[in-house]
């Protein structure tokens, strides 16, 4: 397998606190990679260093073997790194349809013309509804999205990143605050990305963690102490001791 992003030695301090401590991790093209690992253990930190929104003290991130440790964050986007994010930040006073052409234009570099409506952009409008139709809010493109539920907001913003045609997607908690019926959809949407785009996953419900990832890795006090398939780290002693718990099995 092609090795799409790897961290060496990675690390990340707050003043006297170390978030990230010397970490290591490999992702491959195509591939749903979990991170968990709890609460405070830095996933978040490490999705910031990869995204580029916070810079990283030490170590090295390589993508497509090439050096962005101390790339901005539009330039990592350009290469292909796309995040969404805890908390929804979307437009919620536009329509769908306004956010998709939005993420559209960014990625094209589409100019606007001042006085043509953007509804007559065709470039804008078809790459907008091809999207819509992907995350499967075609039904609701017209609608303002402070009107939608939390759960399609939370799909909204993955068409967002998706409109970025990465090849890497930073998802972190995707569907924290969604009902189950919306967070088995958000599982479908994501499993449907295997293959087409590489994911990095950071997702509390266990659930869903093992249902869709082809690897995890679990980061303990900043460090990654287990990476294997769901198989692996349920078996693994460390893994829990130190997060699952004892009552794995149950």
């Amino acid at each position: 397998m092609t090795v799409l992003l790897r961290t060496e030695h990675l690390t990340k301090r707050f003043g006297g606190l170390v978030v990230t401590n010397d970490c290591d991790l490999e992702v491959t093209a195509g591939e749903i990679h979990a991170l968990i690992g709890p609460n405070g253990a830095g996933k978040t930190t490490l999705l910031a260093q990869l995204s580029g929104e916070l810079p990283s003290d030490g170590g090295r991130i390589a993508f497509r073997n090439r050096d962005i440790t101390h790339e901005p964050v539009h330039h990592r986007v350009a290469a292909g790194i796309a995040r969404s994010f805890q908390i929804t930040t979307l437009f919620s006073r536009l329509t769908v349809r306004e956010n998709l052409e939005l993420a559209v234009q960014a990625r094209t570099g589409h100019s606007f013309d001042l006085f043509r409506p953007v509804a007559r952009e065709p470039e804008l409008e078809q790459g907008a509804a091809e999207m819509a139709e992907r995350v499967g809010l075609l039904e609701v493109f017209d609608r303002v999205v402070g009107t939608l539920s939390h759960g399609r907001q939370r799909t909204l913003e993955l068409g967002l990143a998706l409109a970025c045609q990465p090849r890497l997607l930073l998802l972190d908690e995707p569907t924290a605050g969604t009902d189950p019926e919306e967070s088995l959809r958000m599982g479908d949407l994501i499993q449907s990305l295997k293959g087409d785009h590489a994911v990095i996953l950071v997702e509390h419900d266990m659930d869903a963690i093992f249902r869709l990832a082809d690897r995890v890795s679990v980061l303990v006090a900043g460090q990654i102490v287990a990476t294997g398939t769901p198989d692996d780290i349920r078996a693994n002693p460390e893994v829990i001791r130190a997060y699952l718990g004892d009552g794995v099995e149950d």
